[in-house]
C-alpha cells in the first residue's frame, strides 16, 4: 500500500539553525522544504505549492511582511496559510503580520509541540474551508464544476501563466439546438440531455489539471493550463466526439439526428496588459464561427 501524502510545509528562516530545528521537529508528520529568504520562497512557491507556510518577519532584502502581501495578492497562492515565526512580540507587530495576512503569530523562541500543534490546527481548518468552498462550486444539475467554480480558476490559472510565461486554453462549447430539444422533449428530459453531456466531456479531458463547467443555461467551458491553440483544438474535437458518440436522440436539430455541440477554441500568452476576459471573448467568437458554419464542430 502506498504511503499517504503527508502535507506541505515551506520553512522560511534566515537563521539555518532555526530551520534545522523546525525541520526536525516536523518532518516525521509533514514534508518540508526550507527558504532562507523572502525571495527564494516565492521562487520555491512557483513549482511547489506548499499546504502551509511558516515565516519568519525579520529578513534581509525581502521580509516575510512583503511575502505574506505578495502571497494574499496572487489568486494561485491567496489561499495558502501563513503562520509567522519570529522574535518580535510586541502587541503592533502581531496586529500587523495578522493585518498582512497572517492566521496565526508564534514567538521565539518556539516551543517545537506548541509549533506542530498548531500547524494541525491550520491545516484543519483549511481543508475544512476547502471541503464547503468546493461544494459551493458544484453545479447542482450536472455535478461538474460551476460559473464560480470556472472564474477562480481561471483567475489563478491565468496568474500562474503569467508567473511561468506558459499558455492557457480555453474551450467554449454549446448544445446544438437546445431550446428545440426542450420543447420537443421536455424540460426533465432536457435535464438529463445536460447532465449526460457533461458526463461525457468530464470523462474526455486527459489531464487532472483541466477543468470542465458548466458555464450557464447549455453551455460549458473547458480551462486548459498550460495549452496552446493547437492543443485546445485538439481537446476540442475531442469532447466533439465524446457527445456525439453519445447517440442522444434529437430528432429536431439541423445539425444532426442526435445531441451535438459546437465549440470554440482559443489560447493565448498571458501578460500583465492582457485580461483574461479577451480569452474567453476569443473562444466565444470561434464558437460563433462553429454555428455559422453549421454546427456540430468547431471553431478557430
Amino acid at each position: 500500500m502506498a504511503e499517504p501524502l503527508r502535507p506541505r510545509l515551506l520553512l522560511v528562516d534566515d537563521a539555518p539553525i532555526n530551520l534545522q530545528m523546525l525541520e526536525a521537529g516536523l518532518e516525521d508528520a509533514f514534508e518540508c522544504r526550507c527558504a532562507t529568504g523572502g525571495a527564494e520562497a516565492l521562487a520555491l512557491m512557483g513549482s511547489w505549492l506548499p499546504d502551509l507556510v511558516l515565516l519568519d518577519v525579520a529578513m534581509p532584502g525581502l521580509d516575510g511582511l512583503a511575502v505574506c502581501r505578495r502571497l494574499k495578492a496572487d489568486p494561485a497562492l491567496q489561499d495558502i496559510p501563513v503562520i509567522f515565526v519570529t522574535g518580535r512580540d510586541d502587541e503592533a507587530d502581531e496586529l500587523e503580520g495578522l493585518e498582512a495576512g497572517a492566521v496565526d503569530y508564534i514567538t521565539k523562541p518556539f516551543s517545537l509541540p506548541i509549533v506542530k500543534a498548531r500547524v494541525g490546527t491550520h491545516l484543519e481548518l483549511k481543508r475544512c474551508r476547502d471541503l464547503l468552498r468546493n461544494h459551493a462550486f458544484v453545479d447542482g444539475l450536472t455535478g461538474i464544476a460551476n460559473r464560480r467554480r470556472f472564474d477562480e480558476a481561471l483567475a489563478q490559472a491565468w496568474a500562474l501563466g503569467v508567473r511561468q510565461r506558459s499558455p492557457v486554453g480555453l474551450v467554449l462549447l454549446d448544445v446544438d439546438h437546445f431550446k428545440a430539444y426542450n420543447d420537443a422533449y421536455g424540460h426533465p428530459a432536457g435535464d438529463g440531455c445536460l447532465s449526460a453531456v457533461a458526463r461525457a466531456l468530464a470523462g474526455a479531458m486527459p489531464r487532472v489539471s483541466d477543468l470542465v463547467a458548466r458555464y450557464g443555461g447549455e453551455e460549458f467551458v473547458v480551462l486548459l493550463p498550460g495549452t496552446d491553440f493547437e492543443g485546445a483544438r485538439a481537446v476540442a474535437e475531442t469532447l466533439r466526439r465524446a457527445v456525439e458518440a453519445m447517440g442522444l436522440p434529437h430528432a429536431h436539430s439541423s445539425a444532426a439526428d442526435h445531441v451535438t455541440v459546437s465549440l470554440g477554441a482559443a489560447s493565448c500568452l498571458p501578460h500583465l496588459k492582457l485580461v483574461s476576459a479577451a480569452l474567453v471573448e476569443a473562444a466565444d467568437e470561434a464558437l460563433y464561427r462553429a454555428k455559422q458554419a453549421g454546427r456540430n464542430r468547431v471553431g478557430g
